[in-house]
């Protein structure tokens, strides 16, 4: 008997048996379906981060307080070691465009009965063009700002979203933390995730946030920041870019046997963030992938059952000429397309659930799905497969009957 012919009696015993049929596939179709909606939500997360980093770019260098780490674990709690003078000092290397210091915090912003909580961002005029940060409508934090510690604010989209809603926020007053600050601008959506939405942060001088939001501190007699951000040219010269600015920052502060600072890039933050949502969507996919052990052992059951039924038509089948590799072949083929048919027919299930997911708002984060021709290519083998192993048995069973005690049962 040809392959041909088994999927022909194959097809014509799994639609002789309609209803049993369905509910055998249920627990393949379930689990596909899980399946493809967990790794598109996996995927959807990686894309999503990625995508809101490269946005940036990843010529983008960090440097933050505390020492060095080691097989990725600090050695030491991180203290106020940098401050303003020392982006300045930076701001002079080669392969440098823009030094931008910041300093953080975090705050609720009202207006009219509106009321968000956001991240605080006191920034010079330069984080701007080092964060390739745009601004929508009316106009970032100037020079000018920082020198006179004005009471101005730049929100982020979703915080006007939430605060204005359509209305034009430019020259409105909100409060931050119960003081009264000027909308000057509002920044273009950038979007993200929970953890790393800039569309919920606000930007104020780094003066008048050091001054009357976040708090001032002095470090060998300069203003502490939080964090210096620092572009480069051309990722090619990260590497000497990396060495100028140890250099400087030893020299500075005095350290040859210990740095009191990290320097990181922004091609080290994707990786690492690349390989966490790449666990969790292999951990969504194993959990989702549980599912379809349970329908294969259904499938199993189902065919042990079939191979009882259909003794007798095995014992003819044997005495006209059939061979064990006939029979053999013939059950693997019903337990497979079984399989297949769940497979396919969960795979549009998870789809559909994918596409009507996307989009949903979840607090801060917005929820996007990626169905990727990889993860369909694996939910389709792998319930292949679980049609494959779990199918071994009864038709191993089946093949070995013995023709007279075939035709004899009853």
């Amino acid at each position: 008997m040809n392959l041909i012919e088994s999927v022909r009696i194959a097809l014509r015993s799994v639609s002789a048996n309609k209803l049993r049929s369905g509910l055998t596939m249920l627990g393949i179709i379930i689990g596909v379906m899980a399946v493809i909606t967990m790794l598109s939500i996996g995927r959807g997360m990686q894309t999503t981060v990625t995508a809101q980093i490269n946005s940036i770019g990843t010529n983008l260098l960090f440097v933050r307080p505390g020492n060095t780490q080691q097989g990725g674990v600090r050695q030491q709690e991180s203290a106020a070691t940098l401050t303003r003078e020392d982006a300045n000092a930076l701001a002079t290397l080669p392969n440098v465009t823009s030094v931008a210091p910041e300093i953080d915090g975090f705050g609720q912003v009202a207006y009219m009965g509106n009321n968000a909580v956001g991240r605080i961002l006191g920034v010079t005029p330069e984080y701007q063009y080092a964060m390739n940060a745009n601004v929508a409508s009316g106009e970032f934090v100037s020079a000018a700002n920082v020198q006179a510690r004005a009471a101005v604010v730049v929100l982020g989209a979703g915080i006007a979203q939430t605060l204005f809603d359509t209305a034009d926020p430019i020259g409105s007053n909100v409060r931050i933390n119960g003081q009264n600050f000027r909308v000057i601008g509002v920044m273009e959506p950038k979007g993200g995730t929970g953890f790393m939405n800039t569309d919920t942060q606000i930007y104020v001088p780094i003066t008048t946030a050091g001054s009357r939001l976040v708090g001032a501190a002095r470090f060998r007699g300069g203003d502490v920041v939080s964090t210096v951000n620092v572009r480069i040219t051309d990722t090619s010269v990260q590497d000497s870019v990396v060495q100028d600015i140890s250099d400087v920052l030893r020299e500075r502060h005095r350290t040859q046997f210990q740095d009191d600072f990290t320097i990181q890039s922004q091609q080290d933050i994707l990786n690492t963030l690349t390989q966490i949502t790449d666990a969790f969507t292999i951990f969504l996919g194993g959990i989702a992938g549980i599912s379809l052990i349970v329908g294969g052992i259904g499938i199993m059951n189902i065919m042990l059952v079939s191979v009882t039924e259909r003794t007798r038509e095995i014992g003819i089948r044997k005495a006209i000429g059939a061979r064990r590799r006939d029979i053999l072949i013939q059950f693997l083929t019903e337990a497979m397309i079984l399989s297949l048919f769940g497979g396919l027919i969960g795979l549009l299930f998870g789809a559909a659930i994918a596409r009507m997911i996307s989009g949903i708002q979840m607090g801060n984060t917005t929820l996007q799905t990626v169905v990727d021709l990889d993860a369909v290519l694996l939910a389709i083998s792998f319930s292949l497969g679980v049609g494959l192993f779990f199918g071994i048995y009864p038709a191993n069973r089946a093949a070995t009957l013995h023709p007279i005690d075939a035709l004899r049962y009853e």
